[in-house]
Formats: structure tokens, sequence, C-alpha cells
């Protein structure tokens, strides 16, 4: 890619990456490399890396599918679940087609079945994630990174030595730490780029397969981005909003563009399309490779865990080093965990953060996007 061109080319080439990738999968395929498809950010794609495969994640931002999904599925399911059947279901998602193995993990009751209804279609591993975050949870949780690393050996003939584990965590590791350091451009005030063209880099940079590759290149942007800023391209000083919530990207894109389309600015997201997914780094020095890779995984603040200390500790973090004017938080309908835990966080942002929270309930139709943008934009005009 081509950085000395104007920014907004790059973010456009990322926020295609997803569609691009796919002749890539096809070639992969045919090269007789194994595709590992996920749909979660407790995926270890470490192990994939070590075993020589391709981790890529799998659709389920779009509303097309659930049409198809609910024939099968609850209507009052969460969007994200059926979207992902749908894809599946309907073949329409070429990273499902290709994928050899597709790794699903225990977050919620809905996920779980729809993984049972998964494996008629495709071969499924099911990790069996704790819901907890203490040292008997670890156990558990490093048991199942080991059950996950002896069912790809079986799968694809293959052995992954602990060097070559602790070569995929050290890719890893670069790669998002580049993503985070891209994500500070935002500390900026007013911000060089608005949030909308960072989420672009960030979901793009999903379907990115060689990742020692991904860490150079999102390296340079950040470095384009920086010189830009100091030379005096930026935007106009706005209210600075951070994210936090359900995982975003396609349909939910709606809710960072109508932040930015009512005068505010998205300085960061706290989710699982942004810190949750690469804010944690392996502890490569540690004796037991598993263990560490158990332990960075399993401190990832979603809120399927209780307690989730882990998420207000990084929300205030990010509150802080943002410098967040107002906290939105976008919950899917139905994805109860989120919605439950939504009032600990409202009175986290207000009492002991104080700023504003606004917390809005969507799905993939594009019919509340009149209501979002009355109520995003009487959030903004209150700050």
């Amino acid at each position: 890619m081509n950085l000395i061109s104007d920014l907004p080319e790059v973010f456009d080439t990322f926020a295609q990456q997803r569609k691009n990738s796919f002749l890539t999968v096809k070639e992969f395929k045919e090269r007789g490399i194994p595709i590992i498809g996920s749909y979660c950010s407790y995926f270890p794609k470490e192990i994939a890396m070590a075993a020589g495969a391709a981790p890529v994640s799998l659709c389920s931002t779009s509303g097309e599918t659930i049409p198809e999904a609910e024939k099968d599925l609850p209507r009052n399911l969460c969007p994200l679940i059926k979207s992902s059947y749908g894809f599946a279901k309907t073949q329409k998602c070429p990273y499902f087609y290709f994928s050899d193995l597709v790794v699903g993990e225990t977050t919620c009751d809905g996920k779980k079945k729809m993984y049972e209804m998964l494996s008629d279609l495709k071969d499924v591993h099911v990790m069996r994630l704790p819901n907890k975050q203490d040292e008997e949870a670890l156990d558990a949780w490093t048991n199942e990174i080991i059950r996950l690393k002896n069912a790809v050996e079986e799968r694809f003939g293959v052995t992954i030595t602990e060097e070559k584990l602790r070569e995929a965590v050290h890719i890893n590791n670069q790669a998002n730490a580049s993503l985070e350091s891209l994500c500070t451009v935002m500390e900026h005030d007013p911000c060089p780029i608005s949030g909308h063209d960072l989420f672009k880099v960030l979901n793009g940079s999903q379907f990115k397969f060689d990742r020692k590759a991904l860490a150079a290149e999102i390296t340079a942007l950040s470095q384009k981005i920086e010189a830009d800023y100091s030379s005096g391209r930026m935007l106009d000083k706005r209210p600075r909003i951070l994210i936090t919530g359900c995982p975003m990207g396609g349909a939910t894109e709606k809710v960072i563009e109508a932040v930015e389309q009512n005068g505010g600015i998205v300085v960061g997201f706290e989710n699982c399309s942004g810190e949750k997914n690469f804010g944690i780094q392996v502890d490569e020095k540690a004796a037991d490779i598993y263990r560490a890779l158990a332990r960075r995984y399993l401190d990832i603040g979603c809120s399927v865990m209780s307690p989730n200390p882990h998420r207000l500790d990084t929300l205030g973090r990010m509150i802080d080093q943002y410098h967040a004017d107002g906290v939105l938080e976008m919950d899917l309908q139905t994805c109860l965990t989120y919605e439950v835990e939504s009032a600990k966080i409202r009175r986290f942002v207000t009492k002991e953060k104080g700023i504003p929270y606004l917390q809005v309930e969507t799905d993939y139709s594009q019919s509340d996007i009149g209501q979002l943008n009355t109520r995003i934009a009487a959030f903004i005009e209150m700050i």
C-alpha cells in the first residue's frame, strides 16, 4: 500500500479489506493452507498461526441473511447470532465456506446452541470459556487452549511446537501493539482523523492474514497521521465520545456515523471491535507459554465474566487517556449480559468519572436510524 497517498484513500482500502481478502482465502485453500474461522475475541489466533493455518473472522455483522436464519432460529435472538448462522446456512460468507475448522466459544447460551447447528454444516470445535477470572478459571482456560492445540494438530496433521507458538505470540503481540499505538493518535485534541476512519482500519485489520506485515503497515500509517498532524492537518474541535458495549461493524457502524454526523467525534472503542481485541499482550518471557496465552485472553473484560472488573479498569483508563467528554454504550437487542451490566457502567461513568453516559439498544436493521440520530444528537448537545 502506498502510504504517501491521501489518508482517506488508505482508510477506504482498509474498509474494503474484508471483500479484498475473499480471493486470498481461495488462494490459500488452493495452496493447501488450512483456514480456521472464528467469531470472537476469545479465540487464541496464535494457535492457528503456530499450526501454519490462517485465522479469519467470520461474517456476522449484516442483516442480509437474518430472514433466512429466522426460519430456524427465534426472532427475538441476538442479531449477531442470527447473522452468523444465516451467513453460514446460505453460504454467503466466503470465509465460512473455505474454513476447514470453525472455533467457537461458550460466551453465551445463544451462541452455544448456534454452534450446535453450525456443526451440521462445518467441523466445529467449541472452547469452554469460564465465566470468572480467578486462578481456578485460569487453570481451566489453559486446559482449553491445550485442548484446542491438540484438536488442531489432529485435524491438520501438524505439530505445534513451543518454538512455533512463541514465534506466533511474538508476531501477534507486534500486530496488536501497532493497533494500540494507532489508536493513540486520538489522544490529540482536536483529533487528526475521524473515529469512523479509525474504525475502518481496526475492523479491516482482522482480515489481514499476514500479521507480521500488518504490524509494519499500521506503524507506517500511524507515522503518516502524526506527520500530517504536525503539519496542521486536523479536524475541528468536537465533543469527544468513547464507545463501549457490544461488538460493532457492518450494520452497527450507523452508531459511529450518528455520533460524527451530529457534531461529535469517536475517540476510542472499548468494545470487541477495539481495545478488547488488541489491548492486552501475551507475556513472551513466561515459562509456561500456554498459561501466559490463557491469561491474556481470559483477562478480556467481556460482560460474560462475573464479576467483570477488567472492563471497568479498561474503561476508566481509556476515559482518561482519550479525554472523553462522554461515553456511549451500544448494546445489541437481547444481549442480556451487556444490558444487565449497563447499570453498573452508567454508575461508573457518571459517578466515578463524572461524565455523561448514554445507552442505545439496536439491531442490524436501518429502521432506527432516525431515532438514533435524535437521541445521540441530544446527548452531544448536552455535552
